[in-house]
């Protein structure tokens, strides 16, 4: 999902009004926990992350030599996603980098919604098909690599090799969780690209991430899902993710296996 332009600097930026991006990077979901419908919830939290400050560098804005001040001065394992009243920090909905060439969705999101709306309303089934074509009838096209991590030193690293990438314009946008003790210390770092249905596209975002290092597993989904509402537990039983992305360390040379989610096919 595109990331916003109000961001100035490496100070916090605020969201409001349309969503412009929603966090909904819940955790993989496993075979028969659904029966509980919980997306709701799921979706609940997302909005309040979103709504809350970010914390954002943003390159097109901000001189490189301020970045690695900002990178030490925002690690995700000591960034506190509640705050503290009484020290008068505030809540913390993301960390971000916006690269030198990022540009906001232009997709019609509001349109998207209505148009999911009338699908709910009709007879039609809901599968990642009907989903897609209402993805590509409003042009909201974007999708991002998500993987997650537990709170500490490997979190910090994985998200300076992303961000650091992201800088030098390999990426363009990344945005990591900060520290949630509500969530078991973990974390989700999101990789972003801009289009979830050109697949050479998706593969080569997998790629650029592993050059820089991060070997843990991959999962990607796309934002159409993170707009409608779509995670796991969700009531139309549709997996809120369509790649897995896990690194062969024995295989020479080292690569990623790639799976489809949608047809269970290995891709790569």
């Amino acid at each position: 999902m595109s990331q916003p332009d109000c961001s100035v600097g490496w100070v916090k930026s605020y969201h409001s009004g349309n969503r412009v991006q929603t966090q909904d990077e819940e955790e993989p979901s496993v075979d028969g926990d659904r029966e509980n419908f919980a997306a709701d919830h799921y979706a609940a939290e997302a909005m309040a992350a979103d709504m809350d400050p970010w914390i954002t560098f943003d390159c097109r804005k901000t001189p490189r030599s301020e970045f690695d001040a900002w990178l030490e001065s925002n690690r995700p394992s000591q960034v506190h996603r509640f705050g503290d009243e009484e020290s008068g920090v505030s809540p913390v909905g993301w960390i971000s980098v916006l690269g030198p060439g990022h540009h906001p969705c232009s997709g019609d999101v509001e349109g998207l919604q209505e148009s999911w709306e009338k699908l709910l309303a009709s007879s039609r089934p809901v599968t990642f098909q009907t989903v897609k074509e209402l993805a590509l009838n409003h042009r909201v096209l974007t999708g991002k690599w998500l993987m997650h991590l537990d709170s500490g030193f490997k979190l910090d690293h994985a998200w300076e090799c992303v961000a650091r990438a992201t800088l030098e314009g390999k990426i363009c946008s990344a945005k990591v969780s900060p520290f949630d003790p509500k969530r078991d210390s973990r974390h989700v770092i999101c990789v972003y690209n801009k289009n979830f249905t050109d697949e050479e596209d998706v593969m080569r975002l997998d790629s650029i991430i592993r050059s820089t290092g991060i070997k843990c597993p991959l999962f990607y989904k796309p934002d159409v899902y993170t707009y409608l509402g779509i995670y796991r537990k969700n009531r139309w039983e549709l997996c809120p993710t369509i790649y897995e992305s896990k690194f062969d360390l024995e295989c020479v040379p080292r690569r990623s296996h790639i799976i489809s989610k949608v047809t269970n096919l290995e891709l790569t």
